[in-house]
């Protein structure tokens, strides 16, 4: 009998061996198939058959051991190796690959399958499948504002090709830049004259000098200067027209008042400036003599003053961003801004006349900054704009059919908005909330599996998001063949969740994950196979001598 077990034992061998070579040889003939996990096999002995059993020691005796036979080995378990294989870039939108333990999850005919190889298209009804089963991968599709639902159900990812967007137009626009503190103001802040006045008579008047002026919210003025002439003694007097050229119904006083003109040993005016200025404060400026001459040799009125204005050096700074209306079609909108006066500026909206649109309402104002150089207050049509931070808003009318648009102008607050500091003067739009119809041009998956279109005006939107799922023990799960897995009894029920949120696996697109067959590790449990398998056919070989020695005893 004994013959007999070694016999089979070195017939276990052999099958067991033969198990071995199977896995390796499926392990390598899967050496190039995408997503697959190589798997290895372990054995252990089978039962024992007792010759003797062991004793217990007494006071006189020591005990003794068992005496068992082993009666062959065994396969103990065949395992997968769910380690990571490398990737391979491919270019692919749609080819996926998982960094972590999740897996993918597809659907065919009504059951859901697992698995690691992710290289997926889009069918002719937009779905995205596995192109070699036609299993259609799982995840969540967004809605109509490209929000993902919250929870764990899943569905089918379908993505309409010919998906459009519809018009939306703008209602928010943010801007951000710098206002230079030292910039030259709009309004009038000195005015110099220039005339040399006849030193005997007899002297004719020069007719009142017209000069323009500008106040301090953009205004523009006229300052007439005359000279009366009474005892060779000169008086200077002016007077402020509006824009339709007739004087203001309360003219702007001087302060000190204005006296006769004196004048030094060299012809040269002594006056000291004085400042002309408005109840309501928009218009103050200096008026300087210093440059008016006495001289014997002006006898008529041909002489005109000049003037040197500082305030009209100032340069306009504009920003200008491309708006949409309700039908899609763009306006540019253009906001303004001029140096009043100190921390003021004057704020105006427009839109060009070219576009045939026009505004409801007030469209310009003031900014005023605090000392940090940050926006303080801002006005509208000369009321202060509530909020924090204040925003103004104007409304515009497209005129070509199109909805009148209330359009929000977010100057910003602290340092992330407008600011009023030494730096040079810049300001442009960062953000605007209105887009153009769009078709969908471009598909995008991130590490998070979102799926994100791309559309011809350059907007983006979330259409769908690929979900994973893991399992307690991926050992357990069956294959089904095609790269997939199904549950088994063993397994646990699969976790679904968001790549990169929830799962600690993120997918990357445009790349495949390769076998993470070893060919290396795969060659050497070949040769101990193929050693183990020679070294058990020896002992069959070899028990079968025996038996045949034993019969020919009978001879």
């Amino acid at each position: 009998m004994a013959l007999l077990n070694s016999l089979f034992s070195g017939v276990s061998g052999l099958q067991n061996l033969q198990s071995m070579m199977d896995v390796i040889g499926n392990n390598i003939a899967n050496v190039d198939t995408i997503g697959f996990k190589s798997s290895r096999v372990t054995f252990s002995d089978t039962f024992n058959q007792l010759i003797k059993s062991g004793t217990n020691p007494t006071d006189s005796t020591g005990g003794t051991n068992s005496f068992q036979i082993g009666l062959g080995m065994k396969i103990n378990s065949i395992d997968r190796n769910w380690n990571q294989g490398t990737f391979q870039t491919t270019g692919i939108t749609t080819d996926l690959a998982l960094q972590g333990p999740g897996m993918f999850i597809l659907n065919s005919n009504g059951q859901n399958y697992y698995s690691r190889a992710g290289a997926f298209e889009f069918d002719s009804n937009g779905k995205l499948v596995d192109p070699q089963n036609g299993a259609i991968v799982q995840g969540k599709v967004a809605n109509g504002l490209g929000q993902i639902p919250q929870g764990t159900a899943i569905q089918d990812i379908v993505i309409d090709k010919n998906l459009k967007l519809p018009a939306i137009k703008t209602q928010n626009v943010s801007w951000g830049g710098n206002l230079q503190s030292s910039s030259p103001t709009i309004a009038t802040n000195i005015v110099n004259l220039e005339d040399s006045l006849a030193g005997s008579s007899p002297y004719t008047p020069a007719p009142a000098t017209s000069i323009p002026i500008v106040g301090k919210d953009g205004t523009k003025y006229t300052l007439n200067v005359s000279y009366a002439q009474s005892g060779g003694t000169w008086t200077p007097s002016f007077q402020v027209l509006d824009s339709t050229g007739n004087p203001l119904g309360t003219q702007p006083t001087a302060s000190p008042a204005l006296t006769a003109l004196t004048f030094n040993s060299s012809g040269n005016c002594t006056n000291s400036p004085v400042t002309i200025a408005s109840t309501n404060g928009n218009i103050s400026f200096s008026l300087d003599f210093s440059k008016i001459t006495l001289s014997s040799s002006a006898t008529s009125s041909s002489s005109i003053p000049a003037v040197v204005n500082q305030g009209n050096k100032e340069t306009p700074v504009i920003g200008s961003v491309s708006i949409y209306d309700s039908l899609g079609n763009a306006h540019t909108l253009s906001v303004q801004f001029d140096h009043a006066y100190g921390s003021t500026w004057n704020w105006s909206a427009s839109v060009p006349a070219t576009d045939g649109g026009t505004f409801n309402g007030a469209t310009s104002g003031t900014v005023t900054f605090d000392s940090n150089g940050q926006i303080q207050t801002i006005t509208q049509g000369g009321s202060i704009v509530p909020g924090v931070p204040p925003i103004p808003q104007v409304t515009y009318n497209p005129g070509n059919g199109a909805e009148t648009q209330n359009i929000n102008l977010n100057f910003g607050s602290g340092t992330a908005g407008i600011t009023q500091t030494s730096l040079t003067s810049q300001v442009a739009a960062l953000t605007q909330d209105g887009s153009a119809s769009a078709t969908l041009t471009n598909l995008n998956i991130d590490q998070y599996g979102n799926v994100v279109g791309v559309f011809s005006n350059g907007n983006s939107r979330t259409l769908a998001q690929v979900m994973v799922a893991t399992f307690t023990n991926p050992n357990a799960l069956v294959s089904a063949g095609s790269n997939m897995y199904s549950v088994a009894a063993n397994s646990g029920d699969p976790r679904i969740d968001t790549p990169g949120e929830n799962s600690a696996t993120t997918i990357q697109s445009g790349a495949l994950e390769q076998s993470n067959v070893d060919l290396a590790q795969e060659f050497t449990n070949m040769i101990v196979s193929q050693r183990g398998f020679e070294a058990n056919a020896k002992v069959v070989t070899t028990s079968d001598q025996l038996l045949q020695d034993i019969t020919n005893l009978i001879r």
